[in-house]
């Protein structure tokens, strides 16, 4: 079943409206918006890379209010146990039996604040979670339900106390971007509403949890011409072979942005994938999970720097073929 332009005219209405009631929390930063919407409806994860203060949070809250969703949010340090996150079982001493006590892992929204800052055991914790939303514990798998995002910052690893992400992590993410400052004209709107506090600011719900997991599965159903799918592995097999680079884009990171660019198409009204859109999500989904020669680095160069130029260098289909 492919969707139909009906099915893509409703699919983009709600996801413009959710990303316009978000917007009255994170003020000036519709295309993070728009990318953190489109990481919940392929069904992915988000990492930020940012520094404190920027809305993080904000975002998280504002995300889960608007699908009438929950949101936890976890602050990683050096001491953080794999069960804090995960949840644990204890002895029930009236029953005779052990009794699970879910973790924060389990809402619909999950801010996994500092995520660098903690041991790669506690980080490991999130793995199974991530990639098959269901946590294991005392061999019992509990499902955490659906929609589920996690959306993880960290902070640049220049910072003290930060640990690099491993390359296995990195890859379960289906995007990485960055929220950064606001601009002048949004500063002076946040600073017009200074008198009320963050957490104190309720946006409006947009619709249920339940139509969300409904656009996630129609999103699934958007129409990738062959030459497109083409594009995407000639894409992923320059990374391999860039000279600044030592590990490129894995099998993931190309479905990852098959599925992150049907997303993008259903949300601009469309029931099949243009080049475009993998223009616009080639960086954000691939650039991440790249491993950059260590000469390279040294040099200033940058994955996103690298991938930036992987899309001059390589020729797209003509959106003719593409339909």
């Amino acid at each position: 079943m492919t969707m139909t332009p009906e099915q893509a005219a409703w699919f983009s209405d709600i996801f413009n409206r959710l990303v316009s009631n978000v917007e009255q929390v994170l003020l000036g930063k519709t295309f993070v918006i728009k990318l953190s919407f489109t990481s919940l409806l392929s069904e992915g994860h988000l990492l930020l890379e940012d520094f404190p203060g920027t809305g993080k949070t904000s975002l998280a809250r504002a995300i889960a209010q608007s699908v009438q969703g929950s949101s936890n949010r976890v602050q990683f340090t050096p001491d953080l146990l794999p069960g804090d996150i995960t949840g644990v079982s204890i002895y029930d001493q009236r029953s005779g039996d052990f009794e699970f006590h879910q973790g924060p892992v389990f809402a619909n929204i999950v801010l996994a604040d500092e995520i660098n800052r903690a041991s790669p055991k506690t980080q490991a914790a999130l793995l199974e979670v991530m990639e098959e939303g269901r946590v294991t514990v005392d061999g019992v798998t509990h499902p955490v339900g659906a929609p589920f995002m996690v959306i993880a910052t960290q902070n640049p690893v220049e910072q003290a106390g930060t640990y690099r992400l491993p390359e296995a992590q990195l890859d379960r993410f289906l995007m990485k971007t960055s929220i950064g400052y606001p601009d002048h004209a949004s500063t002076l709107r946040i600073l017009e509403g200074a008198g009320v506090k963050a957490h104190d600011t309720i946006v409006p719900a947009i619709v249920p949890a339940a139509t969300i997991v409904e656009m996630a599965a129609l999103a699934r159903t958007v129409h990738v011409d062959p030459s497109v799918n083409d594009y995407v592995s000639r894409l992923v097999d320059a990374t391999r072979s860039a000279d600044e680079v030592r590990l490129g884009a894995s099998v993931r990171g190309a479905l990852a942005l098959i599925r992150a660019a049907k997303t993008l198409a259903a949300a601009a009204a469309r029931h099949y994938v243009i080049p475009d859109d993998i223009k616009a999500l080639a960086e954000p989904v691939l650039a991440h999970r790249l491993v950059l020669d260590p000469e390279a680095e040294f040099d200033g160069v940058t994955p996103s720097s690298v991938m930036s130029q992987i899309l001059m260098e390589t020729s797209p289909p003509s959106d003719r073929q593409a339909v």
